[in-house]
């Protein structure tokens, strides 16, 4: 009879341990998902072409999320650009809201893209900003080349 509850232990310990090594690759999975294995850089370090120009709307911003770049255009003529990598996981953010709120999908930070200010954390320090120009018409992020 005693022999039972050990085998017992043995099968919750079993269980325990997987259920602890499946948290961690869900942990895992969380921090490098959008972020390519944690070592890509938050901001373009060559020039990026991101398209038309006009695509970014006036008093509004756009997302390039495979760029990991969010521009805003507070004018006519001007524009910013933010990383669109959040600075509390790595995680691209995945859309913006409102015209000007981005999300981080991963613990839900949210940032001002016209600014690059955090909005709600756990995020606390804000985008960092990217270079910007305009060139022919089409929108070129990053250092120039």
């Amino acid at each position: 009879m005693s022999a039972q509850p050990s085998a017992r232990r043995t099968v919750l310990k079993g269980a325990a341990l997987a259920g602890a090594a499946g948290l961690g690759l869900g942990l895992t999975a969380c921090s490098t998902e959008t972020n390519s294995g944690g070592s890509t850089p938050p901001t373009p370090t060559a020039p990026v072409d991101l398209g038309a120009a006009d695509e970014v709307p006036v008093g509004g911003a756009k997302l390039y999320r495979e760029q990991k770049v969010v521009v805003s255009r507070p004018a006519e003529g001007e524009y910013l650009a933010f990383s669109a990598q959040c600075t509390h996981a790595g995680c691209v953010l995945d859309k913006i809201e409102d015209e000007t709120r981005g999300n981080c999908p991963c613990h839900g930070s949210r940032f001002d893209v016209t600014t690059g200010q955090v909005l709600r954390g756990p995020a606390s320090d804000p985008l960092p900003a990217v270079p910007i120009r305009a060139e022919g018409g089409r929108l070129v992020a990053g250092p120039a080349a």
